[in-house]
């Protein structure tokens, strides 16, 4: 069974009050919970949302499901439904920047980094070499189809939670080195231990601790790297 059915199995039925899907962000609030994921906007402008305007009247895990959609839309809004269902603030989570982990374990090694995080990207100076892979990449960036070549010479590995969403993740993880030590980072992270399962050793995410003025940035297309409300955790593996 893939990643997300089993996140999937996992989502309750709780009732949705409400769901925005903004430009850069989805926000999924139910009874108990909220949870955000980022906007994957590279679909055609006549790929329709089911059920657009009346997305409440689904439960939680009926919700959830649009994570499998080959609609990219409809996937952010079934993963901000499984981090609506995962991503508590249960203590669990430790407030640690995830540029300073990757540092930590990546200074003067191989960093491969799926993704293009301009923090990580400042950083380069201080790693034997650094490989950024972008579905669009940016000058300097290799493409997704580079992965398999240099993926499995890094030592650390620092993947966007989107590649969950765009269903690239399992495909990713086979080119990974089997000792490489792996972060994966973004407002999309769920932030369960399934993770461990699949090669992760750091999950690093969002938890939305202000749902009110969460939702006022989302509505008004701030940036992920700007929004208030939210307080990023990281779990990390422990090691045996």
């Amino acid at each position: 069974m893939k990643l997300l059915e089993k996140l999937i199995r996992h989502v309750p039925e709780d009732t949705v009050e409400e769901v925005i899907l903004g430009v850069h962000s989805v926000l999924v609030k139910s009874v108990n919970n909220a949870g955000i994921a980022s906007t994957i906007k590279y679909c055609s402008p006549s790929d329709a949302v089911r059920k657009a305007g009346m997305l409440e009247t689904l439960n939680l895990k009926q919700l959830a499901t649009y994570a499998l959609s080959d609609n990219l839309l409809e996937a952010s809004i079934g993963m901000a439904a499984i981090n609506c269902s995962v991503n508590i603030d249960n203590g669990e989570g430790m407030v640690l920047n995830a540029k300073d982990i990757i540092l930590e374990k990546g200074k003067n090694k191989t960093l491969g980094i799926i993704g293009h995080f301009p923090f990580l990207e400042k950083q380069r100076d201080n790693y034997k070499k650094c490989y950024i892979f972008e579905k669009s990449p940016h000058e300097g960036d290799l493409a997704e189809a580079d992965i398999p070549t240099y993926l499995p010479t890094v030592d650390v590995a620092a993947i966007t939670a989107t590649a969950i969403t765009n269903h690239t993740f399992e495909n990713i993880l086979k080119s990974l080195p089997e000792k490489s030590f792996n972060v994966i980072l973004g407002p999309s992270t769920p932030l369960s231990t399934l993770l461990y399962k699949y090669g992760m050793n750091v999950l690093s995410g969002s938890i939305v601790t202000e749902y009110d003025l969460l939702k006022r940035h989302v509505l008004q297309a701030a940036p992920t790297r700007n929004l208030p409300g939210l307080k990023m955790v990281s779990m990390i593996k422990e090691e045996k």
